[in-house]
C-alpha cells in the first residue's frame, strides 16, 4: 500500500503527512509537491525541511508553465470562480504522475482540516481513488495549535505566513484571492505585486477580451479592476479597499 500526500508547502499538508507517517511508517510514504513556478522562494526552503522532518520520499512535479502562461494559452484569466491554473498546474500533473506509477493499491491524503471538510466531500465526487484528510480527524487542531507544533519541530515558519497570508501558495498572488490579500501583497512585497501587474497587462494586451479578477462596487455598479487600477486605488487615500475580501485560495481540489 502506497501512502501519497499532496504536499503543498503549507502547514496543513505537513501535519497531515506527519499523521500518516506516524500511523503507517515512511517506507511507502510519498510526499508529492506540484510546483506552479510562481511560488515564494521561502516555500522551497520549508518544503525540504518539512519533508526531512516527516520522512518518506519527496517528489516534485511541474507542468513547465506558470499561471500567467496558462491564462495566455487558454485565452482566459483565472478568477474567483474558475482557476484553471490549479487544474493545469496541480491536478493534471498529479493525476498524470499517479497514472504512470501504476500502483496496485494506494491512498491520497490532503492537507485540509476539519474546518474545510466540505472540500474533502466535494473532491471525493470527482476522483475514483481513495482520498483521506488526516487533519479532519481528531485531535482537531486550531491555527495556534498548528503553529505550536511547528515551533516544537524547530522548523521556521514560511515567510508568507509571517507576513499575514493565510496560505503559502503562488507567492501570495492567487487569482482566487480578493482585495484584502492583494492589498497585503502590494504593501508587503511591492516588487512582486508590480511583476504580477506587468504580467496581467501583457496578458490583456495579447488577449483583449480577457477580464480582470478583482472587483469593486462603485455607485452600486460592479466594476472589474486591473492590478494597476487597484494599486492606484490603494494609493488614493480617499478609497478604502475591502480588507475582509481575502477570497478563497483552494488549489488542487
Amino acid at each position: 500500500m502506497k501512502h501519497i500526500v499532496s504536499f503543498s508547502g503549507g502547514l496543513g499538508s505537513w501535519l497531515a503527512a506527519k499523521r500518516v507517517a506516524k500511523q503507517y511508517g515512511t517506507d511507502d510514504l510519498l510526499l508529492v509537491f506540484t510546483d506552479t513556478l510562481m511560488e515564494d522562494e521561502d516555500l522551497h526552503r520549508f518544503l525540504y525541511e518539512a519533508a526531512a522532518d516527516v520522512g518518506g520520499e519527496l517528489v516534485i512535479l511541474t507542468d513547465g508553465r506558470d499561471p500567467w502562461q496558462v491564462f495566455t494559452d487558454k485565452k482566459f484569466m483565472g478568477n474567483t470562480r474558475i482557476a484553471h491554473c490549479s487544474k493545469e498546474l496541480k491536478s493534471k500533473p498529479f493525476e498524470k504522475w499517479l497514472k504512470e506509477q501504476n500502483f496496485d493499491d494506494f491512498i491520497v491524503y490532503l492537507g485540509i482540516d476539519w474546518t474545510e471538510e466540505h472540500r474533502l466531500i466535494a473532491h471525493r465526487k470527482y476522483v475514483k481513488h481513495r482520498v483521506e484528510a488526516p487533519m479532519c480527524d481528531k485531535p482537531f487542531l486550531s491555527k495556534q495549535d498548528i503553529l505550536n507544533e511547528l515551533e516544537l519541530s524547530g522548523i521556521e515558519l514560511p515567510r508568507l505566513y509571517k507576513l499575514g497570508f493565510s496560505h503559502n501558495n503562488c507567492g501570495g498572488g492567487c487569482v482566487k484571492a480578493g482585495q484584502g490579500q492583494w492589498a497585503m501583497l502590494y504593501r508587503a512585497m511591492p516588487a512582486r505585486y508590480l511583476k504580477f501587474e506587468g504580467q496581467q497587462e501583457k496578458l490583456m494586451s495579447e488577449v483583449p477580451a480577457t477580464r480582470p479578477f478583482l472587483r469593486r462596487t462603485i455607485d452600486n455598479k460592479l466594476c472589474y479592476l486591473t492590478l494597476r487600477e487597484f494599486r492606484e486605488n490603494i494609493l488614493d487615500k480617499n478609497i478604502q479597499e475591502d480588507v475582509f475580501d481575502v477570497g478563497g485560495c483552494g488549489c488542487f481540489i
